[in-house]
């Protein structure tokens, strides 16, 4: 990229002169004379002055939508030049949330590395509809969902399936009449617990729960939960990460929905349900923005993930 346009996108990032001169280790003057250059060569204002912080005017805005464009167009150069010569070299954006970060991704990041030590990992720990918006702006090469997505822009690969199930203290009352559906965890572990009998949700009607919040995807699923079996739960407490449910659940705060492979220990201070609904299959995919081209590297990683889990 030119120097030019390099100079224009550092004062889009950093919102201000002073600052984008600071990180290029230019002066003031001699960064604004540049753009003033660019400004007076297109006949029209890139930057809003009048603004702080800086704005783009509506030339600025097709002005830096190109520029993107160029970077993005450079970086796919560089990443199939790279796959030609057939390095174990490169550079992996992984984008996941707290879930995939705390329990399923650091087996193969591990095994990941240790076959292809010369790519170097970048990890970006966000909520699902966040991790989304940045795949689709180019800004990481993948991501997980936990339902397959519909949106023409994205490609799906099936990874494997995990299990919602309701967690509850062992100190609650309602534990006293479903013995015959409550699990251990080292029940929970062991595959037979498949072939335990999903509990009926209205037994749980009166029960105080702890949940996700409204933006997630794990409380639009509690949520059906609770529509299919007709209750209303009464919510003690919302949390952003399914590990705080389980340990204010643990901590016999509330109930809560959490998936079956967090449950990697036993813990005497809860008790496990299955639950009767579709939604409490949870399908796991890889994500990739279709319009991307998809490195040697990306692509060693998603086959090796997919091993990992499918063996």
């Amino acid at each position: 990229m030119e120097a030019e346009m390099k100079y224009i996108y550092t004062v889009y990032q950093k919102g201000s002169f002073a600052k984008a001169a600071e990180s290029l280790y230019l002066t003031q003057p001699a960064l604004s004379i540049s753009v003033q250059k660019a400004e007076a060569r297109i006949g029209m204002p890139i930057f809003d002055r009048s603004k702080k912080p800086l704005r783009l005017t509506a030339a600025g805005e097709i002005y830096i939508e190109k520029i993107e464009e160029i970077l993005q167009i450079e970086k796919e150069l560089q990443t199939r030049i790279q796959d030609l010569s057939d390095l174990t070299t490169g550079n992996i954006r992984i984008g996941a949330t707290s879930y995939f970060f705390s329990y399923i991704l650091p087996p193969v990041l591990m095994e990941y590395q240790k076959r292809y030590p010369g790519v170097h990992l970048d990890v970006v720990e966000s909520g699902a509809y966040e991790l989304k918006k940045m795949l689709l702006k180019k800004e990481i090469d993948l991501t997980f969902v936990s339902r397959p997505t519909k949106e023409p822009d994205f490609k799906n690969k099936f990874i494997f399936q995990d299990e919602l199930v309701l967690a509850v203290p062992v100190s609650f009352p309602v534990n006293q009449n479903l013995a015959s559906y409550a699990m251990t965890s080292e029940e929970l572990l062991h595959p037979s617990h498949l072939f335990y009998p999903a509990a009926d949700m209205q037994a749980f009607a009166d029960t105080p729960f702890v949940l996700l919040k409204p933006s997630y995807d794990l409380r639009h699923r509690a949520e059906h939960f609770f529509e299919a079996a007709g209750i209303s739960p009464d919510i003690r407490m919302e949390a952003s990460q399914m590990a705080t449910l389980y340990a204010l659940a643990e901590a016999g705060i509330g109930a809560t929905f959490v998936s079956n492979r967090i449950i990697n220990k036993p813990s005497p201070q809860v008790l496990f349900y299955r639950i009767g609904h579709p939604e409490a299959i949870r399908e796991m995919n890889i994500v990739t923005n279709r319009h991307c081209y998809i490195s040697h590297t990306v692509e060693k990683f998603i086959k090796l993930f997919i091993e990992y889990y499918q063996k």
